[in-house]
């Protein structure tokens, strides 16, 4: 789901063919796009009529087909941002695709997005803590013990994140 995320967000700036979109993917978040991770998504939004594709000529070359996002995409894309459900906010992908593209959304779903991500994290935390105490292994609590302080790197880098955004709508989201 984060790659339709990233695609979407990528249409809904202008419209684009294939490989200027996987190239500002990858611009802005270093992940590559396979081909087959990309026509796919673009030939699914098409199909849900969330994404329309026109073919654009080329002088000499078969036509490339530019993809540009519909009111209906724009609602699919706002919709998946502000939505994290439990089950996808411990996947960094997921997290990440949406807080790059937080502009997107008003401040009380920003805040909706990174508590559910807070709550992912400290339950991962919760969870590796408690095997650190009965680890007898001295590598492994090396182990557990570090991966205990990135969670909690992480709390306090999300508390920076939720501080800084507004109490109050001051603006239109993109």
């Amino acid at each position: 789901m984060w790659i339709e995320v990233l695609l979407l967000a990528k249409l809904a700036q202008g419209p684009l063919h294939g490989y200027e979109l996987r190239r500002e993917v990858e611009a802005s978040t270093g992940h590559t796009l396979s081909n087959n991770s990309l026509y796919p998504s673009l030939r699914k939004f098409v199909d849900a009529g969330a994404v329309t594709r026109s073919a654009e000529e080329q002088e000499g070359k078969p036509p490339r087909h530019v993809y540009s996002i519909t009111d209906v995409g724009r609602e699919l894309l706002h919709d998946q941002l502000a939505d994290l459900p439990d089950e996808l906010a411990g996947n960094d992908s997921e997290f990440l695709a949406r807080l790059g593209n937080f502009g997107w959304l008003r401040p009380a779903e920003q805040r909706a997005v990174l508590a559910a991500r807070d709550r992912a994290v400290a339950a991962k935390r919760d969870r590796l803590a408690a095997l650190v105490s009965g680890q007898a292994d001295p590598w492994s609590r090396t182990v557990l013990g570090e991966l205990c302080r990135r969670l909690d790197a992480e709390r306090v880098w999300l508390a920076g994140i939720r501080d800084g955004i507004p109490e109050h709508d001051t603006e239109e989201p993109r």
